[in-house]
C-alpha cells in the first residue's frame, strides 16, 4: 500500500489535543457520515488541480500527490483499463442517487444491496475466508502434534512457532504497502509499474528472509531463548522444528507478495484457491510425517509446512509469470532507491504501528497473568480473547478490502469515447462512506452474535469459576466489536490513502493511553479493568480515524476545498 496521496501531512499537534477525544468518541456513529452532500468540483477540475502540483516537494507530499495526480490518457485508458477497476467505477455510478432534484449525485451511505454492495461483498468474502484458513490449519498442526501425547512436544512447537512468526513479522509491511500500490497502478492501466512493484517487493522480501533464515540456522538456541529458559526440556523439540521451518521463509515471501499483488488486482478468489491447496497439502502431510510412514515427530510437522509453502509458492510463481507481473531479469536487478521510496516509507510506518500493537497486547497478556496464582483469570481472559479474535477476523479482513477500494477509486480515469471522468477524491469519499457504514453494521451483528454465545462458555472450560470470570470480559468483547468495525475500516482508509504515518502515530497514541490507565484499571477492577483498557485503546484509535477523515485526511472538508484552488 502506498505512500503518497494525502494533501496534508500529519499534524502531531492536532493529534495531541486529547481534549477532542471525549467529544469524538461520543460521535463514533457519525464518523462514517462524512458529509457527502457538499458541493464538490467536477472531476475535470480535480484533474486540472492535480496537474499543477509541483513535484519538487518533500517525499511525503510527493508520494501522496503522485496518486492524486494520476490520470489515464484517452489512449492508455482504451488499451489498458482493467476490468476490475471499471467494474468498481460502474458500481459507484449505478449506485448514485440524485439529491432533491439537484445536478449532483451521491452514493447513499447505508448498504442497500446495490452494485457497490455486491462489489464490496465479492471482494470481502474470499478475503475473510483467507484470513480464517491460517488459524484453522494451525489448529490442525496442534491436533497432530498433540496426538504424540507429550506436553513438551506441544510446548516446543509453540515456542518455535512464536520465534518463527516474530521473524516473519518483519515482512508484514509488504501487503499493507504493496496492495494499494498495485491497485493504483492497475487503475491507471500501468502494467509496467505493477510489474516493477511486484519484482521490487520480491527482492526486498527475499533479502529480509535471507537474513532471518541465516540467524535461525546459525543461532537457533539463541533466538529460542527469547521464549524458552536456559535448559528448558522443550528445547529438544523446538530447535529441530525451528531449523526446518526456517527454510519456508523464502517460499512464504513469494506467496505473501503474490497474495498482495492479486488483492491489488481485486482478485481475491485466486489467492483463496492457492491458499486452500497449500494448506490442504499441509494437513494431509502432517500425519504422514509426524507418524507413519516417516515417523519424524515434531520436525515432521515443520517438514510438512515447508512442502506446503513450496507448493503454494510454485503455483503463485507460475501465475505471476503468466500475468507478466514478474520477469526474471528484474528479479536480479538491484532496485533504485528512488523506486523503493514508497515501499520503504510505508514499511517504516507499518513496522512502527506493529511495534505499538505488539506492546499493547503484550501488556494486556502480562497483566492477566499476574492477577492471581490460580490461573483462573488467565484462563478466563484466554476464553474471552478467543471469542473476541474470532469475530475480529471478519472485521480485520475488511481492512485490506477498504484499502483496495479506496486506493483504486482515488485514481481519476477518463473514458476515451465520451471524455467523461470517473474516480477521484469525491468518488472515493462516497465509497468510504459506504464502507464505514458496513463496518458499523458488521460490528453490531458480530457483537450481537458474541453476546448470544456467552451461555456456551462452558464448552471452553468445565470450571465454574473460570466461566464466571470470563462472562463480563466476554460482554465487553462483544460491545467492543461495534468500535472495531469502524476502526478496522477507518485504518483501511488510511492505508488506501497511503497515510501510513498518520496510522502509526494514531496507534502509538492509543498504546500510550492503554499503558497509562492499565495500572489503575487493573488495581481497581481486576480482569474486568484490564478489559476496560481495550475501550481506551480502541477509543483512541477511533478518535484518530475521525480526526483523519474530518480534519487532516484527503476526504476532510478543508482538503476537498483546497482542490478547488
Amino acid at each position: 500500500m502506498r505512500d503518497k496521496r494525502n494533501k496534508t501531512d500529519l499534524k502531531p499537534n492536532i493529534l495531541g489535543k486529547n481534549v477532542l477525544v471525549s467529544f469524538l468518541i461520543l460521535h463514533t456513529v457519525s464518523c462514517f457520515a462524512i458529509d457527502s452532500r457538499l458541493s464538490f468540483p467536477s472531476q475535470s477540475n480535480l484533474v486540472s488541480f492535480s496537474n499543477k502540483r509541483n513535484k519538487d516537494v518533500p517525499v511525503s507530499t510527493w508520494l501522496r500527490s503522485a496518486l492524486l495526480s494520476a490520470t489515464v490518457s484517452e489512449t492508455e485508458s482504451a488499451s489498458k483499463k482493467t476490468t476490475s477497476s471499471t467494474t468498481l467505477d460502474e458500481a459507484v455510478l449505478t449506485s448514485m442517487r440524485k439529491i432533491r432534484g439537484g445536478e449532483l449525485s451521491v452514493v447513499p451511505k447505508w448498504p442497500r444491496g446495490d452494485k457497490l454492495d455486491k462489489k464490496i461483498i465479492g471482494i470481502a468474502v474470499p478475503t475473510i475466508l483467507n484470513f480464517a484458513i491460517a488459524p484453522l490449519v494451525g489448529a490442525i498442526d496442534l491436533f497432530w502434534v498433540g496426538r504424540m501425547g507429550d506436553a513438551l512436544a506441544i510446548a516446543g512447537q509453540a515456542a518455535a512457532n512464536q520465534v518463527y512468526f516474530s521473524v516473519f513479522v518483519m515482512l508484514n509491511f509488504i501487503p499493507s504497502v504493496m496492495t494499494p500500490l498495485i491497485a493504483t497502478a492497475t487503475a491507471k492501466g500501468d502494467n509496467d509499474e505493477a510489474q516493477n512493484l511486484v519484482c521490487q517487493c520480491l527482492v526486498v522480501g527475499l533479502s529480509i528472509a535471507t537474513v532471518g533464515n541465516a540467524i535461525i540456522l546459525f543461532r537457533p538456541e539463541l533466538v529460542l531463548r527469547a521464549v524458552l529458559g536456559v535448559g528448558s526440556p522443550a528445547m529438544k523439540y523446538a530447535k529441530p522444528y525451528l531449523v526446518i521451518r526456517s527454510f519456508s521463509l523464502f517460499f512464504s515471501v513469494i506467496s505473501l507478495v503474490a497474495f498482495s499483488a492479486y488483492r491489488g488486482l481485486m482478485d481475491t478468489i485466486t489467492p483463496l484457491k492457492v491458499s486452500a491447496i497449500g494448506n490442504a497439502v499441509n494437513a494431509g502431510l502432517d500425519p504422514m510425517f509426524i507418524f507413519k510412514p516417516f515417523s519424524l515427530g515434531v520436525p515432521g510437522a515443520a517438514a510438512a509446512t515447508v512442502i506446503s509453502e513450496v507448493v503454494s509458492a510454485g503455483i503463485y510463481t507460475k501465475l505471476l509469470l503468466e500475468k507478466k507481473l514478474i520477469t526474471f531479469s528484474k528479479l536480479f536487478q538491484v532496485p533504485a532507491f528512488e523506486t523503493l521510496k514508497p515501499l520503504l516509507y510505508g514499511g517504516a510506518a507499518i513496522q512502527l504501528r506493529s511495534v505499538a500493537l505488539n506492546i499493547a497486547f503484550l501488556s494486556i497478556t502480562r497483566a492477566t497473568q499476574s492477577l492471581d496464582n490460580t490461573g483462573v483469570a488467565a484462563a478466563a481472559h484466554a476464553i474471552a480473547i478467543q471469542t473476541f479474535q474470532l469475530g475480529g477476523i471478519f472485521l480485520l479482513a475488511m481492512t485490506p478490502v477498504t484499502a483496495i477500494l479506496t486506493s483504486s477509486q482515488l485514481v481519476v480515469k477518463t473514458d476515451p469515447i465520451t471524455g467523461e471522468t470517473t474516480g477521484g477524491p469525491r468518488s472515493a469519499k462516497m465509497v468510504v462512506n459506504r464502507l464505514m457504514a458496513w463496518g458499523f453494521l458488521l460490528g453490531i451483528v458480530l457483537g450481537g452474535l458474541q453476546l448470544l454465545a456467552i451461555p456456551f462458555l462452558a464448552a471452553f472450560s468445565p470450571l465454574e469459576e473460570v466461566q464466571k470470570a470470563a462472562r463480563i470480559p466476554s460482554v465487553i468483547a462483544s460491545i467492543l466489536q461495534v468500535i472495531n468495525g469502524m476502526v478496522f475500516i477507518g485504518e483501511g482508509v488510511m492505508q488506501g490513502c497511503a497515510n501510513y504515518f498518520t496510522l502509526a502515530i494514531s496507534n502509538v497514541i492509543a498504546t500510550i493511553g492503554l499503558l497509562a490507565v492499565m495500572p489503575y484499571f487493573k488495581a481497581k477492577w481486576g480482569l474486568v479493568g484490564v478489559w476496560g483498557t481495550f475501550f481506551v485503546f480502541n477509543g483512541l484509535r477511533l478518535a484518530g480515524i475521525v480526526i483523519h477523515q474530518f480534519f487532516i485526511g484527503p476526504f476532510s472538508r478543508r482538503n476537498m476545498k483546497e482542490k478547488l484552488n
